[in-house]
C-alpha cells in the first residue's frame, strides 16, 4: 500500500477559505444551467416514450385481432400470415411489441409508469401463451369452436388489457409530465428570488463553506477513530477511506498498513488450523470399517458354499464399485451420479445381508448427475438409516433416497420408516451435529457430514434432521448446485450455480 503525501495541509484549506467567497456565484449559474439541461433531457425522454407508446395504442388491438380471428377460421396459417399486408405475424408482433416496451422499461424513472409496463409484459406473455395453445390446436385439429371460445375468452380479453396497459402508461407519463412542469416552476421561482436576496446571504454562505471545510477535516478524524474501535474488537478487514490528502490521510495510511498486516497473520494462523482440520476430516473419510468388510467377504464365502455363484459375483462387483468410489484416486468432490453409484454398491451388499428387513429406492433426478458433491455424503446418511433404523425395527422396513434441485440449490434426502428417535434423543442428536465432530458424543458421522459441508460451501449449508418415534427418521443435506465440470476447470470450488 502506497502511504498518502501531504498535499493539502489542514492550515492551506484554512487559507482558501477568503478565497472561495465568489465559488458559490459560480456554483448557482452552473447549477441553472445543469437544472435545466436534466429536465429538458426528461421531458424529451417522457414525450419520446409517449409517442413509442402512442404507436402501438392505435393499432395493436385490432391488427391482433384481427389476424388470429383469420388463422382460427382457416383464411391464413402461422406460415403464410406475415406475406398478407394486411395481417400481422402474432409472434412477430408481440416479440416486437415486448421489445419496444423493454426498451422503454430500461428507460422509465417513475415507479406508476414502470409497474404498468410490468403488467404489460406480463399480459404479453400471457397472450404468447394463449397463441401457442390456439396454434397448438390448429396442429392437432381440435376443434373450431374451442378456438373461437379461446378467441372470446382469452386473446379479445388480454389484447384489451394490453392496450389499457398502454393507455394507462401514456396516463402516468402525461401525470410524470405534468410533475416535471411544476418541479421546474418551482425551481425557476425559486431561483429568482433566491438570485434577488444573494447579496444578503453571502455572509451566511461564508459561514456555511467554514463548516463545511471544519467538517473536512473533522469527517476523517471520525472515520480514523471508527476505524480504530473496530480493529480493537477484533475487526481487522477495516479500513479507513480517507481521500482528504492532509496530515489525517498519512495518519489514515499509516493505520491500514497496521491493520493490513494484523489481518495478514490472523488470516494465515486461521488458514493454517483450517489446513489441519481438513486433513483430519480427509483422515476420517478414508477410514474403512472393517467390520463392514469383514462382514461382507463372510456372505461372499457363505453364499459361495450355498452354490449361489451368481449373488456372490454381483456382490463381489458391488464391494468392489463401492471401494473404488471410496476412494476415488484421492479426489475429495466426485459427482452426484458418482455418489449415487456408491450408496447403491453399499445397499445393494446390505440388502444381500439384510434380505428379510431391507427394502430401498433411490429417486435422485437424472439432471443433478453432473453436479458436484463431497465424496462419503450420502453413505454415513443411509448407514445410520439401516443400524439404527431399520436394523431395531425387527420388521421389513425401506430407506428411499431422494434429490432435487431447488433454485440454485440441492437437496437430498435419506429416509427411513425404522424405529425414529424419542423427541428429547432427537434434539440432543440435532445439538450434537452442530458441534465439531471432534467434540461430539454420539452421532459422529453424521456430525462430520455437516462439518464437512459448511467448512466447504458456507455456514448457510449443511444437514437438518426429523424423526418421529415408531415412524421414521428424514435427514436432508442442502448444498449450492455447483457443476462438477465448471469447478474442475476452474480449479477451485465455486458456490455459484453454473
Amino acid at each position: 500500500m502506497q502511504t498518502a503525501k501531504v498535499k493539502y495541509s489542514i492550515k492551506y484549506k484554512l487559507i482558501l477559505l477568503s478565497v472561495m467567497v465568489a465559488v458559490p456565484f459560480l456554483v448557482m449559474v452552473l447549477y441553472l444551467l445543469y437544472a435545466l439541461h436534466n429536465y429538458s433531457s426528461a421531458y424529451d425522454a417522457i414525450v419520446g416514450n409517449m409517442t413509442v407508446a402512442n404507436n402501438y395504442n392505435m393499432n395493436f388491438k385490432e391488427e391482433m385481432d384481427e389476424s388470429l380471428y383469420k388463422l382460427v377460421v382457416g383464411f391464413v396459417t402461422f406460415d403464410t400470415v406475415g406475406n398478407d399486408g394486411s395481417l400481422v405475424d402474432p409472434y412477430e408482433h408481440l416479440d416486437e411489441l415486448r421489445g419496444e416496451f423493454n426498451n422503454l422499461m430500461s428507460i422509465t424513472r417513475d415507479d406508476e409508469s414502470r409497474a404498468r409496463l410490468q403488467i404489460l409484459l406480463r399480459n404479453i406473455d400471457t397472450l404468447e401463451d394463449r397463441v401457442d395453445d390456439i396454434r397448438t390446436n390448429l396442429e392437432t385439429d381440435v376443434g373450431y369452436d374451442i378456438n373461437i371460445e379461446m378467441l372470446d375468452n382469452n386473446i379479445y380479453v388480454l389484447t384489451e388489457l394490453i392496450q389499457d396497459n398502454i393507455q394507462s402508461y401514456i396516463y402516468y407519463q402525461t401525470k410524470s409530465m405534468e410533475y416535471l412542469t411544476n418541479q421546474l416552476n418551482v425551481k425557476v421561482h425559486s431561483f429568482t428570488i433566491f438570485s434577488g436576496i444573494l447579496l444578503a446571504l453571502l455572509v451566511l454562505m461564508v459561514a456555511v463553506l467554514i463548516v463545511m471545510i471544519v467538517t473536512d477535516i473533522i469527517r476523517p478524524i471520525k472515520v480514523l477513530s471508527r476505524v480504530t474501535e473496530q480493529v480493537a474488537e477484533g475487526d481487522f478487514s477495516a479500513r479507513a477511506k480517507v481521500e482528504t490528502q492532509d496530515e489525517v490521510a498519512v495518519l489514515a495510511d499509516s493505520v491500514n498498513l497496521m491493520t493490513e498486516s494484523l489481518e495478514g497473520l490472523v488470516s494465515k494462523i486461521k488458514e493454517d488450523e483450517r489446513k489441519m482440520r481438513k486433513a483430519d476430516l480427509r483422515l476420517l473419510q478414508e477410514q474403512i470399517n472393517p467390520h463392514f468388510l469383514y462382514n461382507t467377504l463372510d456372505t461372499i464365502v457363505w453364499l459361495i458354499e450355498g452354490n449361489d455363484s451368481d449373488k456372490a459375483v454381483n456382490m463381489v462387483m458391488s464391494l468392489s464399485e463401492f471401494f473404488r468410489l471410496v476412494l476415488s484416486k484421492g479426489k475429495e468432490y466426485i459427482t452426484i451420479q458418482e455418489e449415487e453409484l456408491h450408496i447403491k454398491s453399499y445397499l445393494e451388499i446390505q440388502q444381500v445381508r439384510y434380505r428379510d428387513i431391507l427394502e430401498y429406492q433411490i429417486q435422485i433426478d437424472p439432471a443433478l448427475y453432473q453436479y458436484q458433491i463431497l465424496k462419503l455424503t450420502l453413505q454415513p446418511l443411509v448407514e445410520n438409516s439401516l443400524y439404527h433404523g431399520i436394523k431395531y425395527k425387527r420388521a421389513k422396513g425401506s430407506i428411499i433416497v431422494t434429490g432435487q434441485m431447488e433454485g440454485d440449490q440441492i437437496r437430498l434426502r435419506v429416509v427411513d420408516d425404522g424405529v425414529g428417535m424419542e423427541e428429547k434423543d432427537l434434539h440432543k442428536l440435532q445439538k450434537e451435529i452442530e458441534k465439531p465432530c471432534k467434540e461430539t458424543e454420539k452421532g459422529f458421522g453424521l456430525a462430520n457430514v455437516n462439518e464437512r459441508i459448511r467448512m466447504n460451501f458456507g455456514a448457510e449449508y449443511g444437514m437438518t434432521i426429523d424423526s418421529v418415534k415408531g415412524k421414521g427418521t428424514c435427514v436432508e443435506i442442502v448444498i449450492p448446485a455447483v457443476s462438477y465440470a465448471a469447478g474442475k476447470e476452474d480449479g477451485v470450488r465455486s458456490t455459484s450455480k453454473t
